[in-house]
């Protein structure tokens, strides 16, 4: 992790302060969580609405923190700590990550969509740690303050950091690639999120683009090659090494053979002709998302018996597409982790095409951030549904409810349950479940469907 002496911190930053007095303290890692800090850190204290963490320094200091930062514009620093004043605390820490991040020998994966970013993000890590020291972006560390303290916690022999990076609105993913300045980058795909900040998929597809912004110039960028939106995008960013990959023939990677079971899905490509890939995971987007880690596995000098490795060996993040086994010993796949529509179509493409379930259900929840035309995504959902696919559909939440409506031009009345509660709806669910089902909850990550999921497997 970042390891350095305030002396070295003060080279590296704009530093408002006298610290001569403490030039030899050593700082390791950093912090911005009095409760979490480790013996050594730096404390990174932040100004909010409610709480201003600079109240909270000394006590990071007396739990042992080396040293803090401090606003220059907070009145009366400490003198007898080690406080390093600075114009801003959390641009000090994005520098902080900018410089450890080219102090490293490393290679910089970053990535960002709508949809599919985390599963990328490890199906990517998964692939490079075949052949080298990889770290990735734990949790929901995607952002402008979680990427710096993901970087500033890189161990110093590491050799590839594979970085999510997500966003709300403009700027955000140029202000990330600029701090982490990639080698190579993935866009895996334009959905409906964040359609309330950002006004429409075409407003999404430029602020996705931004990841090139901190691209290296011969670095790799690696997009979804079926959506328009960034085929056009893509025109006269002057990136001159771009690959795609899809369903269609016309990507640089597609999938020549797929096919599905319980277990997850075994593939071809059009790049290793013959070659047969096994991915533990379900769904054809999934496989999407592989295709983009083997472009970049390519890249990185990864063989095709290395790829088949680091692919066969996968284990995702929780809640995404994770098979599990009720008490009765029916199927559950939670995908409980976020939803739109995009990933949700996804979903219910998948359940409805796997075969050996006498009954399959669906649990679905509230999508959010969708604007002003939230209804209707949700309607349209209910509406694709095939009730000769699907035999049950139950729905959560208040947007749930168009879901619902949708499901019941096609279906009769009795196979659709729409709920306000949890409680109610584990109950009926749970009445219905012989053993033999199929079911998949998705919702956005509010709705927290985990929580009848931890009831049915008792």
């Amino acid at each position: 992790m970042f390891e350095k002496t305030i002396r070295e911190i003060c080279t590296m930053l704009d530093v408002k302060n006298d610290l001569s007095a403490f030039d030899s303290v050593i700082v390791k890692g950093v912090s911005i969580d009095t409760r979490k800090i480790e013996s050594g850190n730096l404390f990174v204290p932040f100004k909010g609405e409610n709480v201003d963490g600079h109240q909270f320094v000394r006590q990071a200091i007396e739990n042992g923190a080396s040293a803090a930062l401090w606003d220059v514009n907070v009145p009366n620093p400490p003198e007898d700590i080690p406080v390093i004043v600075v114009e801003d605390p959390l641009l000090a820490l994005q520098a902080l990550a900018n410089k450890y991040r080219h102090e490293l020998d490393l290679k910089v994966i970053g990535i960002t969509g709508s949809n599919g970013k985390t599963t990328t993000k490890d199906i990517v890590a998964n692939l490079l740690s075949v052949k080298y020291r990889v770290h990735k972006t734990q949790g929901n560390y995607n952002n402008h303050i979680g990427l710096p303290l993901t970087i500033l916690s890189l161990p110093q022999d590491s050799e590839v950091a594979v970085l999510e990076m997500g966003m709300s609105g403009f700027g955000e993913i140029e202000l990330l690639s600029n701090i982490s300045q990639p080698d190579a980058a993935i866009i895996t795909n334009i959905g409906e999120s964040h359609l309330q900040d950002l006004g429409s998929r075409e407003g999404i597809a430029k602020a996705k683009l931004e990841i090139v912004k901190g691209l290296k110039p011969d670095g790799l960028f690696a997009y979804y090659g079926d959506e328009p939106l960034l085929q056009e995008g893509v025109k006269g960013i002057g990136i001159k090494n771009m690959e795609t990959f899809g369903r269609s023939e016309s990507n640089n990677i597609y999938p020549t053979k797929i096919e599905m079971n319980n277990q997850g899905s075994y593939f071809e490509t059009s790049v290793a002709e013959g070659e047969t890939f096994f991915l533990p995971v379900l769904g054809q987007h999934n496989i999407h998302n592989a295709l983009a880690g083997i472009l970049i596995a390519r890249h990185f000098g990864l063989s095709v018996d290395e790829m088949k490795e680091g692919l066969r060996s996968l284990k995702l993040t929780q809640m995404r597409m994770e098979m599990v086994e009720g008490k009765k010993g029916e199927s559950i796949i939670n995908d409980a982790y976020n939803a739109s529509p995009t990933s949700m179509k996804a979903a219910i493409g998948l359940v409805s095409e796997l075969e050996g379930f006498r009954t399959k259900i669906l649990v679905l929840g509230d999508m959010l951030e969708l604007g002003d035309d939230e209804e209707e995504f949700h309607q349209e959902i209910g509406r694709l549904i095939d009730q000769e696919k699907v035999q049950q559909v139950f729905t959560f939440g208040r947007l749930g409810t168009f879901i619902a409506k949708g499901a019941l031009e096609n279906f009769p009345e009795e196979r659709v349950h729409s709920f306000m509660d949890k409680e109610s709806l584990a109950q009926e669910l749970s009445s219905l479940i012989k053993g033999d089902e199929l079911i998949l909850f998705k919702a956005s990550r509010g709705m927290k469907l985990e929580e009848i999921i931890e009831g049915l497997k008792g």
